[in-house]
């Protein structure tokens, strides 16, 4: 390849010595350019490599956490991780089984490659602390490009492993344990709240800003959750257009399908001396009046509304209090999104709402204020129907259902014994 030279043009008028400082320019500038193409610099430069010394950065990043007599105790290793020592090395060991991806390999030349502390440890970082992927570099000693593949890769294996758990929908023995909270906290047949979360879309593609603007003037993508007193995620419904309002989004989302298709337990409970058959949700104004929400009363007019809605408002900031906790223990998702596919931002989001729920599965010893259950035993729900050419009486079923979810003289009673119930609590103390 030969060098270019740039060419000067001067007047004729020059003198001698404009000549002679041109040819030295000229002299200087071809040295410039074959001193930079000895050195490899041209137009197509080779991709540099960095020698980061992964086995170093393994042995600190043991050294300090994992240990017999680890650098730092465990209180730091909860405050750094989200989590205790124990629920890490459980997720590292189903990760690593899952996806050989996180298992440390040799390359071409026989070098030992990242291990999975590194690869999990920069992942989870980057969910808890909502860092960019190079920002891991200097301690963990991992590259950008990695980095993101392992936080994409980690998201998916976490879904993949344990969401069938831990976003399951509440089982028998789950659906007894809420209505005992509900009844004990004035709600009987309640069985969480309901609401919803806004995520900012940093980079969202110029073209789908309009779609997923709203009230909030800036690109989002809305989070649909369902949380119980201990601050459990029961249901996570994701990916909607911030432009939609919460009415829309309970119309996509699948909250009440197994309601509706007869395959959810049985919830039956009295109230003031009525009989309901289905479990209700703690919603703000927004929702529709449905058989299955218990909303508030705008301007109360009397004591008994009044305390009604002082107990309804209370036991209702338990989906608020988890979306502030899922937020404060994943930075991620309450900075911007930087990430371009939906696909990828929806697997974050779903990773750290499961990843949340078996924190507070681990953690639920540390407040035996709440309850000493646990959610462990998984029990299956009746079988679905058998399938036959026949549809008509499930079709019917399935219709009934749904105009039963849908029926509002049934949310006004509800509102007017919950009323009545609340009141006669508070007038006993």
């Amino acid at each position: 390849m030969r060098p270019f030279i740039k060419k000067f043009v001067f007047n004729s008028s020059s003198s001698s010595s404009s000549d002679d400082d041109v040819e030295d320019i000229l002299l200087l500038e071809a040295e410039r350019l074959s001193l930079e193409m000895s050195r490899g610099s041209t137009s197509r430069d080779r991709r540099l490599y960095i020698n980061r010394g992964s086995i170093q950065g393994h042995n600190r990043l043991f050294n300090d956490y994992f240990a017999e007599n680890p650098v730092y105790p465990h209180d730091r290793f909860r405050r750094r991780f989200r989590m205790s020592r124990d629920l890490f090395l459980r997720i590292q060991e189903a990760v690593e089984a899952h996806d050989p991806y996180f298992r440390q390999k040799r390359n071409a030349a026989g070098k030992l490659g990242l291990s999975p502390l590194q690869k999990i440890t920069a992942s989870l970082r980057m969910l808890a602390y909502g860092v960019t992927a190079d920002f891991m570099d200097e301690y963990v000693r991992i590259g950008e490009s990695t980095a993101i593949a392992s936080l994409k890769k980690f998201t998916r294996a976490i879904i993949s492993i344990f969401g069938s758990e831990y976003l399951r929908s509440p089982n028998s023995n789950d659906i007894a344990r809420l209505l005992e909270i509900g009844e004990n906290r004035g709600f009987p047949g309640m069985l969480g709240s309901i609401d919803c979360m806004h995520w900012k879309w940093k980079n969202c593609p110029s073209a789908w800003k309009g779609m997923y603007t709203g009230h909030i003037h800036e690109p989002t993508l809305i989070l649909e959750a369902i949380a119980s007193y201990d601050l459990w995620i029961w249901h996570a419904f994701f990916g909607m257009p911030g432009a939609l309002n919460d009415i829309n989004v309970l119309d996509r989302s699948n909250v009440f399908s197994e309601l509706t298709q007869g395959r959810a337990p049985a919830v039956n409970f009295h109230v003031n001396g009525n009989q309901y058959s289905m479990g209700y949700y703690l919603a703000d104004g927004i929702y529709p009046s449905w058989a299955t929400f218990v909303k508030t009363i705008p301007a109360p007019q009397n004591n008994k509304t009044k305390h009604f809605v002082r107990c309804q408002e209370s036991a209702r900031k338990d989906v608020e209090r988890a979306f502030g906790v899922l937020q404060a223990r994943f930075a991620i998702v309450r900075g911007p999104a930087r990430y371009l596919e939906t696909d990828t931002l929806n697997d974050i989001m779903i990773a750290c709402v499961v990843l949340h729920n078996m924190i507070v599965e681990d953690e639920r010893h540390l407040h035996p204020q709440l309850d000493n259950n646990t959610y462990e035993d998984i029990e299956e729900g009746p079988p679905p129907p058998a399938v036959t050419h026949d549809h008509t009486p499930e079709f019917q079923d399935f219709i009934n259902r749904h105009i039963g979810i849908r029926d509002r003289d049934v949310h006004s009673q509800l509102q007017l014994d919950l009323v009545e119930h609340l009141w006669n609590i508070h007038s006993l103390t």
